[in-house]
């Protein structure tokens, strides 16, 4: 029970950080917070994600890059240029660290607008001894606490947990599932309630509205992060731009 437990609180804890503050605040901006908080959830994205910890900063141009070549050759992460979902994983890999260390020239030009940079975090985040350091700690709970040898086989998960939710968000949502809308690329909604990778899998309603902080956009479409960020802009943790807030879609 305790494996389970763990294993559930370290998916969507990373799932909810990565969604929240690398995708929907650092890439697309879709909500302003002061610098305290700013960096809070830098912490706390830290912690969450551990050993597969990504710079706020890298991922937010690479995710940029993504939107403007989606589907094509120049898409950091498009399945239609791998032959299988590992493949495309060790393709992002490699850009995400030519981004990271400055080498991408095509990500200089997707430097508009900002994002949250805290260059001794982000730095000490992508070192070696950090992601063992982690990977140690996760090996240690489950020494622990494991009570069939079968359990250690999520081991791999915790230790590139924020890889497999973009390989899975990537792989699945430029391939599986149904359009609302022509795009002319081949993003689709993979899921009607997205309870595994927190409304992510919408990404044909993402790739038509990318400021929208709701990634649902029909009535029975359910992104469950939206409502945390409802609430905490209520709570004025954040505030919401106006043209993130939900609207009528446009005609598909």
């Amino acid at each position: 029970m305790a494996i389970l437990a763990f294993f559930l609180v370290h998916w969507y804890a990373s799932l909810f950080t990565q969604s929240f503050f690398q995708h929907r605040y650092a890439a697309h901006k879709m909500f302003t917070m002061s610098r305290l908080w700013e960096r809070v959830f830098f912490v706390f994205t830290y912690l969450c994600q551990g050993s597969s910890f990504l710079s706020p900063r890298a991922y937010a141009l690479l995710h940029r890059m993504h939107h403007a070549y989606s589907d094509t050759e120049r898409d950091p992460h498009s399945p239609h240029y791998s032959s299988n979902a590992f493949l495309m994983m060790w393709k992002t890999r490699a850009i995400y660290h030519d981004v990271l260390y400055g080498r991408s020239a095509v990500a200089e030009r997707f430097r508009h607008g900002d994002y949250p940079e805290w260059t001794t975090l982000d730095t000490f985040g992508n070192k070696w001894y950090s992601r063992v350091g982690w990977g140690i700690f996760y090996i240690l709970f489950y020494v622990q606490f494991a009570t069939a040898w079968w359990q250690y086989l999520l081991l791999p998960i915790h230790f590139s947990m924020g890889a497999v939710h973009g390989a899975i968000v990537n792989w699945s949502g430029h391939k599986y599932g149904y359009q609302n809308f022509d795009n002319h690329d081949k993003s689709r909604n993979s899921l009607f309630f997205d309870f595994l990778t927190g409304g992510e899998l919408f990404q044909n309603n993402h790739h038509k509205l990318p400021s929208r902080v709701n990634f649902g956009v029909k009535w029975w479409e359910l992104d469950p992060i939206y409502p945390v960020i409802w609430t905490l802009d209520k709570l004025t943790v954040i505030r919401l731009r106006p043209d993130s807030l939900p609207r009528p879609a446009p005609a598909a």
